[in-house]
């Protein structure tokens, strides 16, 4: 029995992975290079077209438990992304090209996996796994809605990228928050003033023309353009992606109006991209308002940040709670397209399809992972018929089961509700792996 895989991105590549190493024949479908979105460059796979953070990996934040899961159970994608770490603070980030070229070479290597380079533009026969990604070819999303109806899409942000070498440490300093963990991001400080300069700019800069498909703008609340969030008043950003809190400026010992942060883009430590700043500015608006921020003033933008489309399904309508189609149980979807959002919850949907569908083509019962664990609270999230508007969601704690019983401390019931997860995967882990 063979197994279809469409789309080698994140989702894709955990998907292929899982079912490999479970001894399922797979034909990964992958219409790069022939064919690239607006947003990819590389012709890797996973390839990361926004921030090159994976986010936290501490357990009292619900990513950081999503990404311990998985390690327990042998996930392709944190896997390549431990090996390609670069230092940043208590966030897990990676050296861009190198965690792609890792994970496309895992998966060209394994002898159950056929690569098939080609755009699919109607859903095979057979079982299926559908990750295509949010940026679906315009072929593969007309056969998609003849079984689901009219998708749904909002615009995904990259923030811009500059060389270290470029910015002026006279003004910059590196600083973790609260000084916790190491010493990893560049921070700008901004005066009062300077934020002024740079506020007034920014709500009003020119945007980067729309498509005519795009023109109704719906923006998903985690990935929100940067001059969008400064639009909604004066001292968003000062909350936001500019918030000074925990960053005393080492050079006046006192905390600044504003602060932006630069985080490490790559292992050879010279490329950094600007944390929050993602946008659809044009390129020559963000080269001006962005060289405002002090000591960005002579900055080197080795890539601008970009908008784009991203599709997704109303999962609830559509999905169970196996990422099964509830119209036709032989298709699965995986990644962005389910209303999962971020890396980590893109690969986590991928390992779920893979893991139950391997178990499905052997006869045997899929695994509920339960509401217990992050990997189960993403697919009870999607598939919750109750929900009547279905936006993306990142992992939180707040879609994972509660403890039952009071824990003042938030951090200390964080903890604990990750030690209930953990103890839950091990407990799974024989019908797992």
């Amino acid at each position: 029995m063979t197994v279809s895989v469409i789309g080698a991105g994140l989702a894709g590549c955990e998907c292929a992975y899982q079912l490999a190493k479970r001894g399922i024949k797979v034909n990964l479908y992958e219409m790069k290079p022939k064919m690239k979105t607006p947003a990819h460059s590389s012709n890797n796979f996973a390839e990361l077209v926004c921030s090159n953070s994976l986010r936290s990996n501490e357990l009292t934040n619900g990513v950081g438990l999503l990404k311990e899961e998985m390690r327990q159970l042998d996930g392709l994608i944190i896997k390549c992304a431990d090996a390609t770490k670069v230092p940043a603070g208590g966030a897990l980030a990676v050296d861009r090209e190198g965690f792609s070229e890792l994970v496309t070479k895992v998966i060209k290597e394994n002898e159950n996996i056929n690569i098939i380079e080609e755009e699919v533009t109607e859903i095979p026969e057979g079982y299926v796994i559908i990750a295509s990604g949010p940026l679906t070819s315009d072929k593969l999303s007309k056969s998609i809605s003849k079984i689901t109806g009219d998708g749904l899409y909002f615009f995904d942000a990259a923030a811009p990228i500059v060389t270290k070498e470029s910015i002026d440490f006279d003004k910059a300093f590196y600083k973790a928050r609260y000084d916790k963990g190491t010493a990893d991001y560049i921070n700008c400080p901004m005066s009062r003033e300077e934020y002024e300069v740079f506020y007034n700019e920014l709500i009003n800069g020119q945007e980067a023309k729309l498509h005519d498909f795009d023109k109704e703008l719906k923006v998903f609340e985690g990935c929100m353009p940067v001059e969008v969030m400064a639009k909604r008043g004066h001292d968003t950003l000062l909350f936001g992606p500019l918030k000074p809190v925990g960053l005393e400026n080492p050079k006046t010992g006192k905390e600044e109006y504003a602060v932006v942060q630069l985080r490490r883009d790559n292992k050879d430590d010279t490329l950094y991209n600007i944390v929050g700043f993602q946008t659809h500015l044009t390129f020559p608006e963000q080269k001006r308002i962005f060289s405002l921020i002090p000591g960005l003033e002579n900055a080197e933008f080795v890539r601008y940040g970009v908008m784009h489309r991203n599709t997704y399904l109303n999962s609830p309508v559509f999905l169970d709670k196996f990422y099964r189609l509830k119209k036709d149980d032989r298709i699965m979807f995986a990644g962005q397209m389910t209303g999962v959002e971020g890396y980590i919850e893109s690969a986590a949907s991928g390992f779920c399809c893979g893991v139950n569908m391997a178990k499905i083509v052997k006869g045997e019962e899929p695994i509920d992972f339960t509401k217990e664990t992050a990997l189960g609270a993403l697919s009870h999230y999607i598939s919750d018929e109750s929900v009547k508007k279905f936006q993306p969601m990142n992992i939180n704690f707040g879609i994972i089961e509660g403890l039952g019983y009071k824990v003042r401390d938030k951090k200390q019931r964080y903890l604990k509700i990750s030690e209930r997860a953990l103890n839950k995967i091990e407990e799974l882990k024989e019908r797992i792996l």
